[in-house]
């Protein structure tokens, strides 16, 4: 007598699903490696929260930073264990760049500000003016503006708007809100090596490194990328804010 032993075999059905889901896993790295190469190595996104670079970013604005434009170190490497120094492929930034960077006093939160001072330079605000090697950096007096949150408090305030021009070509807008501000006259200081001075365009509405004991010069090691472009904005309705799109200078 035979004894008839039954062979289970997957059906064609079952057989296509296991091959699929195969297949699945194997190219789930590799569709995810341009999304990472992107977000981790190119650009990094940013969501912009509050008005202290207005009106060149607006709280609502979404930006990239490019993450190469100064080379990769801790604060720019995901997981960067906190012994790593220096930057690779390090790359200075220029006069007028928006940087995504860390203070040497708060490694934990994320700052967007323009460069003003590179190392060497010498920097004092005086009656609201940005003093660059005691020289008198150009600006020119636009028409006054009528901006929400200009100054930290909620509805439309009247500020004082400046075209700034910086030596190297650099321009940009600026709001002066508060006459005499506390900020607006500050000792000179003189930028030492390896470190950025950074000011937000909100001149009134703004912490930066005229605030020494507190924020201070930014260590270029703490830089995470450059600011270039604008790539989507939401007004304060939550509705898309398409004209705002673009490259940021």
């Amino acid at each position: 007598m035979t004894t008839l032993s039954e062979t289970i075999r997957p059906s064609r059905a079952q057989s296509r699903e296991w091959k699929a889901i195969l297949i699945l896993i194997l190219l789930v790295p590799v569709l995810w490696s341009p999304l990472i190469l992107f977000r981790f190595v190119l650009y990094q996104p940013f969501s912009i929260p509050s008005s202290s670079m207005a009106p060149t970013l607006m709280v609502g604005d979404y930006v990239f930073a490019a993450k190469y434009a100064y080379g990769y170190g801790r604060n720019s490497i995901p997981f960067a264990p906190s012994w790593i120094s220096g930057r690779i492929l390090a790359a200075d930034p220029e006069h007028g760049d928006i940087v995504v960077f860390r203070t040497a006093k708060d490694g934990s939160v994320d700052y967007v500000k323009r460069v003003v001072g590179l190392p060497g330079d010498r920097i004092q605000m005086r009656g609201g003016a940005l003093i660059l090697n005691d020289r008198p950096v150009t600006r020119v007096g636009l028409a006054d503006a009528l901006a929400d949150n200009a100054c930290g408090v909620d509805g439309g305030v009247k500020v004082h708007r400046w075209r700034e021009t910086l030596p190297n070509g650099a321009s940009y807008v600026t709001n002066d809100c508060i006459d005499n501000g506390f900020l607006d006259n500050t000792n000179v200081v003189t930028v030492p090596p390896g470190h950025v001075f950074v000011l937000g365009d909100n001149r009134d509405n703004s912490t930066d490194s005229r605030m020494m004991s507190s924020f201070g010069f930014v260590p270029m090691n703490n830089l995470i990328g450059k600011v270039t472009r604008i790539f989507w904005s939401l007004d304060e309705d939550g509705e898309p804010h398409m004209e705002r799109l673009g490259k940021v200078r």
